[in-house]
């Protein structure tokens, strides 16, 4: 594969959209906004179908939400343990749970995800609560369809602005997209703080 070429990367994103945020779902230093975005500038250059790349972004999104939501829910949490990577993924988990907060109502499982963070701590935190599988799945669908609609807007957006390259206005547009959702995340954060009624029952096991 040619990085450098767009037609490499147009007849590639789609077999790099699922896996990448699948894997976001669990581990969020996995780049899927960057895929994402670039699946959109893509599609601003003609090498990609813009429908076809938000689709999948929001099938992927849906399903890693509801593998974390259903990992926590069963307590199954502790199967991460058995191996190295999955104890650093599980103590990630509680990282980003102690930092985004355990809120699980309905307007945070759909808006979280926009924050660093967010879309891992509430899939885990809707878990721990017993929120019920049908409301999480509505509002994770929901979330993953406005998510996938923003980031692939964000590239073509960028893409059809600049007309620079499609690496060039991906880089663009991940920059912006990380400075609003960090604003985002300090006022989330500052109004509702770093407690959450939500405690998961037992010991990290």
């Amino acid at each position: 594969m040619d990085f450098g070429s767009a037609d490499s990367w147009g007849a590639a994103i789609y077999f790099w959209i699922i896996p990448v945020v699948l894997g976001d779902a669990i581990f969020p230093p996995v780049p899927s906004e960057m895929v994402v975005i670039t699946g959109g500038a893509l599609s601003a250059d003609g090498r990609a179908n813009v429908f076809l790349v938000g689709g999948l972004s929001a099938l992927a999104s849906w399903i890693g939400d509801m593998v974390v939501f259903q990992l926590f829910r069963r307590r199954l949490s502790h199967v991460l343990d058995r191996w190295r990577w999955g104890r650093r993924v599980h103590k990630g988990i509680h990282d980003a749970l102690a930092k985004a907060g355990r809120s699980s109502t309905y307007g945070t499982i759909i808006g979280a995800r926009f924050i660093p963070g967010g879309r891992l701590a509430t899939s885990a935190a809707a878990g721990i609560a017993d929120v019920s599988v049908r409301g999480f799945s509505l509002c994770a669908g929901l979330g993953a369809l406005l998510w996938a609609c923003w980031l692939v807007g964000l590239g073509y957006f960028t893409g059809s602005a600049t007309r620079l390259p499609f690496w060039a206005s991906s880089l663009i547009g991940v920059v912006l997209g990380l400075v609003i959702g960090a604003v985002v995340g300090i006022i989330v954060t500052r109004r509702r703080g770093n407690r959450s009624p939500v405690e998961e029952p037992g010991p990290l096991a």
